[in-house]
């Protein structure tokens, strides 16, 4: 579901994403993944400054594409090879209701991509083949609720 006002509710949202993803020790957190059914995302790559992203479109990838060992907050402990688009571009909105356009490549690319799959309801094993995914979900043992 689209955000349909970007408010001061939303910049909330947005540093309170920021604040889990950097407790849970990530690089990337999507609304669907705390239960908010809207298309909001956060990353955080390296040093660089956290960048939220509201409504986001991929509008570019580039034909050039490459594997990359992927995991999820969603998933603990589950990693995979992912093949994806080496370099995208992404338009939408920051939390202060600016329009923003992004280039984006390598590990920033791959992470936005990422968060955007979570909005379109897929998972990083969705991408592998369905051999490689029944085999990292029988493997997966969910964490104990205490």
């Amino acid at each position: 579901m689209e955000v349909p006002r970007i408010n001061e509710e939303t910049a909330d949202l947005a540093q309170q994403m920021v604040e889990l993803m950097r407790l849970e020790r990530g690089i990337g957190l999507a609304g669907p993944q705390i239960g908010r059914m809207e298309r909001i995302f956060v990353v955080q790559v390296g040093e660089d400054d956290p960048r939220v992203f509201i409504n986001p479109r991929i509008v570019a990838v580039s034909p050039e594409e490459g594997p990359y060992e992927e995991g999820c907050l969603s998933i603990p402990g589950v990693y995979a090879d992912v093949t994806r688009p080496l370099a995208i571009t992404v338009e939408g909105w920051d939390a202060a209701g600016s329009p923003l356009r992004i280039d984006a490549e390598g590990l920033l690319a791959r992470v936005i991509q990422h968060e955007y799959d979570h909005l379109e309801g897929v998972l990083f094993f969705d991408h592998l083949s369905t051999r490689k995914r029944e085999r990292l979900l029988r493997s997966y043992k969910p964490p104990e609720l205490g």
